[in-house]
């Protein structure tokens, strides 16, 4: 019978004719063996690496070559290190442990001779008739040879230590029934790999079996070939062909360079230890290993010394080997550094490329509505003639002192005579760099702990290719997997049902769904591996799964890289993610993981993506160069985003959508080529103590993207209906039923804090290439405390505020154009501010609201401007112009301006310190103080100051901004709608964001 296989012969063990040394005849067996130990390791020594099956970039001209090598070499160096051969075998019921089975399989012991099985060539050897019918309980065919028994129960109590090795000679054995082994025995196929085929079933109840160069095709009754429960099987050169292998806890297995082909899978049940070494798996259709249910506590005689020769030979290294971080990544033509390099705010200029993105980096930031951040007003034209002459003279006395204000510690340089974020005219250069895998480990004993964990099945330098399906473990399972290869299967590794796993340096690419799957409430450490082209992400949490991911190169997939969602959870931290084509972590469905330390670049989407109402802590991390928005928050997204290096993307640095919520807290975002936040009015987030500069657009800009006629209505349509840019969230036979997996409606609504507006509070806006502050919004805003300073256009500018918009104790100081600018038919309040040496108008407004103790002092044009349709009331504010009027009420405005305190600016400033326009009879000015140098008694009387109180804003108002601690919210509604993708919203072109132009 012609055996046909598609793996290479790897290992040739000679025939007696042709190596007189296995025959029993063979008496200079030590001394030729001794030589050809010392010839191959002179010779073969150097090529070893290249021809061992795990280097897979090789492929080595003959396995035969590598699997001898790797045995001679092996014994002869490490004699300790075969499991099979050295292990000790306790002593049985019938008398002694056999001293053969002390030896290396390739040593023969002087007074032990093989049992020849199946025909071959006439050679002294021992060989004996069948045992009688009633003590033969099984026996092997060869084909056109007879029958040949090699134990039966009653021989075997005086023959089995004899007995110890079965040599079976090329052909084809075939057995009707399943034959046990009931003694230790040593089965070795003559000939190349596929010369002799077992059609047999086994089934082991011997304390150790060794089985060596065979193949093993599944019998007609039943496709497992082999199985043990109790005792030790080791398993060197056998190809299973369709075939499957069964072991059972307190049973240990050994496999080495085994190969695993048409469907063809390993299944550990129970086992305490199993070691599973440089075995090649292909063409599976379910999981090529399976390891199922918690570790037995009962422990075979091989365990411990499995354990010693599992620790001694661990593959793993440190962290960073063949790391794409010293690798140049050239993305789509783009701006290409290093990744963790140093970029600097010269070298995105040169690198930019895109002509999509120029229309958002414009200096001149042209906004609808015909308003425009750039273009003087005709006052300040004429406010600005003679301008340069009387710069000269803004040094003089006369201007008020407001350097002492609450936030005026943001503007001074350090001791060291660096500038602080704030002020500093450059952006940072440095951010923090990775992490190593053993500093990780350092930090965090649980990790650490799993690392030394020996236990289940463990899979090394193994290849999965071709296949459904890697490794499975379940229902409490234990596997430790390190150094191997998976590629082209559907999935790589599947962790369900409490069990536990530990990843370690292995590269999982080119699967056509997720790379690594985590389910109802798997754990373990995923650490140090290269995942990159996987078809969907490279690593899906859900469903309570509440893994360790440490140091991992997750890139380049077609879809996101990390996915957590149906209450996931997880620790992902120092892993670089990469240029995925979706989100680098993407949060939905209430997922709930820790992301920290991580580096998330160059993505073609979001940097981070929390969607659906999922949660998250997302703290410590650099993300950078990314497509869209560093971080996108929409649709009850609720997260933490706190510490983070958002920066150098080509969109916003973080977009807070529809319904977006969160906490984002102490984050440095700039050198965005759009705005440095993008926040839509219908969501809630609080941003709070956050550095966001030297942005191309806005700083923050606050957008309603609502429109009267349902334009909201038609985004929930066209986002409904295209589900071609949808990510596979439901695999095979598992349904979408995630109320299952949720708090019920009562928790969610009794754990909700209660927030009626968005919160900006404490955050520093400077050195943004247009307004600080932008406010186009149909929602209520509150803005407390911030410092908005050496902004290229306006300090705040409120475009539209159909609800009140409150700007409390803020510092707008330095701004090219006006400090405050309030358009028709918006409602704000502005009290406790300092609005101090800006371009332009300290407050220019047009709206309904009131200003009540503002310090409006320093400012190039009118200090209080208020014309055409505003309604306002203007009470106990401080004002000093440079040059045009204090306070100044212009056209059919209604004002109450009562009791304020306005000085005189330049001396030469000959504008009236408060003015009304005459045919202006709706106005009440009253009880105001006018101070003017022409009223002071002496040159040299002390100049005026601000006192009783100090300038604002005030200290006791902003400090405590650093001890506050605020609460985001756990627990969020549900709601079944699909993913963000790429459609355009109602007037999103209309409202200057670089991310909606990209949309």
């Amino acid at each position: 019978m012609a055996i046909h296989t598609n793996t290479p012969p790897r290992l040739s063990i000679p025939t007696p004719s042709s190596t007189p040394c296995l025959s029993s005849a063979s008496p200079a067996r030590p001394v030729a063996g001794a030589s050809l130990v010392s010839m191959l390791v002179t010779l073969l020594a150097p090529t070893l690496r290249c021809a061992h099956p795990s280097d897979f970039n090789t492929e080595p001209c003959c396995w035969a070559v590598a699997v001898d090598v790797w045995v001679v070499l092996w014994a002869s160096a490490c004699p300790w290190s075969s499991a099979w051969g050295s292990l000790s075998v306790p002593d049985t019921p019938t008398g002694p442990a056999n001293p053969t089975l002390t030896r290396h399989p390739g040593e023969r012991h002087c007074g032990s001779t093989p049992w020849q099985v199946g025909p071959g060539p006439a050679t002294p050897s021992r060989s004996f008739s069948p045992p009688p019918a009633s003590t033969c309980s099984a026996g092997v065919r060869s084909a056109g040879s007879g029958r040949w028994g090699w134990r039966g129960e009653e021989g075997a109590r005086g023959q089995w230590r004899a007995v110890c090795r079965v040599v079976l000679h090329p052909g084809v054995y075939e057995e009707q029934a399943e034959l046990v082994l009931k003694v230790p025995v040593e089965v070795v196929g003559l000939g190349c790999l596929g010369d002799v085929v077992l059609l047999v079933s086994l089934e082991q109840q011997c304390p150790t079996a060794r089985l060596c160069n065979l193949v093993f095709m599944p019998v007609w009754f039943s496709t497992v070939v082999y199985k043990t429960s109790s005792g030790h099987v080791q398993l060197d050169n056998c190809n299973f062909d369709g075939a499957q292998l069964q072991v059972r806890g307190p049973g240990t297995c050994h496999a080495r360079f085994c190969s695993f082909s048409q469907g063809s899978s390993a299944h550990f049940l129970g086992v305490a230890l199993s070691l599973l070494d440089s075995c090649d798996f292909s063409g599976s259709d379910t999981a090529s290993v399976t390891v199922e249910g918690a570790p037995v506590t009962e422990r075979n005689w091989a365990c411990k010394h499995l354990a010693a020769l599992a620790r001694i030979s661990t593959s793993w290294t440190s962290p960073g080997n063949h790391s794409p971080a010293g690798d140049y990544l050239d993305w789509h033509g783009g701006a290409t550094f290093p990744p963790g390099a140093t970029v600097t705010l010269e070298d995105w200029n040169k690198g930019e490329t895109r002509g999509r993105h120029e229309e958002g980096v414009c200096q001149n930031t042209i906004i609808d509505d015909g308003w425009s951040d750039s273009d003087p007003s005709e006052e300040e034209e004429d406010e600005e003639d003679g301008e340069c002459s009387k710069r000269s003279n803004s040094s003089l006395n006369y201007r008020l002192g407001h350097s002492p204000h609450g936030l005026s510690h943001l503007l001074k340089p350090d001791p060291d005579g660096s500038h602080p974020p704030c002020s500093s005219p450059s952006p940072p250069l440095l951010t923090p760099d990775l992490r190593t895998l053993t500093e990780e480990l350092q930090r965090d004993p649980e990790a650490q702990a799993l690392v030394g964990t020996l236990q289940g099945c463990v899979l090394r330098r193994c290849l999965f290719r071709d296949g459904k399906g890697g490794v499975h473990v379940c229902n409490h399972g234990n596997a430790r997997m390190e150094a191997n290869v998976f590629r082209g299967l559907t999935y790589a590794v599947r962790c369900i049902q409490n069990a536990t796993m530990v990843m370690l340096c292995n590269e999982v690419c080119e699967c056509r769904a997720s790379g690594v799957f985590l389910r109802l409430s798997a754990q373990g450490l995923i650490a140090d591996n290269n995942i990159h082209s996987n078809g969907e992400a490279g690593l899906d949490i859900r469903k309570g799964a509440d893994p360790i991911i440490l140091c991992n190169r997750i890139h380049s997939g077609l879809r996101s890289g990390i996915v957590v969602l149906g209450n996931g959870r997880g620790s992902i931290r120092s892993n670089q993610i990469y240029n995925n084509k979706e989100a680098g972590v993407y949060i939905l469905f209430n997922g709930n993981p820790v992301v920290s330390g991580n580096h998330i670049f160059q993505g073609q989407a979001a940097g981070i993506a929390v969607n659906e109402n999922g949660r998250g802590v997302i703290v410590d991390n650099v993300i950078r160069e990314n497509l869209w928005g560093g971080a996108d928050i929409r649709r009850g997204g609720d997260p933490v985003l706190r510490n983070n290096f958002i920066c150098h993307g080509y969109s916003d640095g973080v977009v807070v959508g529809e319904r977006g919520r969160g906490l984002i807290e102490g984050n440095h975002i700039y050198c965005n080529k759009g705005c440095g936040v993008w926040v839509m009015s219908s969501s809630l987030p609080q941003l709070l103590r956050n550095y966001i500069t030297h942005n191309r657009m806005y700083g923050l800009a606050v957008f309603c993207r609502k429109d009267p006629d349902g334009g909201g209505a038609r985004e929930v349509a066209q986002e409904g209906g295209d589900r071609g840019g949808q990510e596979n969230f439901q695999e095979e036979g598992e349904l979408l039923a995630w109320e299952s997996d949720l708090d019920s409606e009562e928790e969610r609504h009794s754990a909700r804090r209660t927030i009626s507006a968005a919160l900006v509070e404490g955050n520093c806006m400077s050195h943004n290439g247009a307004v600080g502050l932008y406010v186009k919004s149909s929602e209520p805003l509150n803005v407390v405390a911030n410092l908005v300073n050496g902004n290229r256009g306006a300090g705040v500018a409120v475009l539209q505020s159909s609800q009140l918009t409150r700007l409390v104790a803020n510092c707008i100081h330095g701004n090219g154009r006006g400090g405050v600018t309030v358009e028709r038919e918006c409602r704000v309040e502005l009290r406790g501010n300092g609005v101090y040496d800006n371009g332009g108008h300290g407050v220019s407004f047009r709206g309904d609201g009131q200003m009540v103790e503002n310090d409006v002092v320093g400012n190039r044009g009118y200090g209080i401007r208020l014309t055409d349709s505003a309604d306002i009331k203007v009470l106990r504010n401080r004002v000093q112009p440079v040059q045009g009027c204090g306070i100044a009420v212009l056209g059919p405005a209604k004002a109450v301006v009562h009791d304020n305190l306005v000085f005189q600016g330049h001396p030469d400033n000959r504008k009236p310190l408060l003015h009304c326009s005459p045919s202006n009879d709706s106005s009440v000015l009253r009880n105001n103080t006018l101070l003017k140098h022409c009223d002071r008694t002496s040159p040299s009387a002390p100049p005026w100051v601000l006192e009783n109180p100090p300038p604002r804003p005030l200290s006791d108002t902003t400090a405590s901004l650093h001890t506050s601690s605020s609460r985001h919210p756990s627990h969020l509604a549900i709601s079944m709608t699909t993913r963000i993708t790429a459609t355009v919203e109602s007037g999103c072109h209309n409202n200057g964001s670089v991310f909606c132009s990209i949309l």
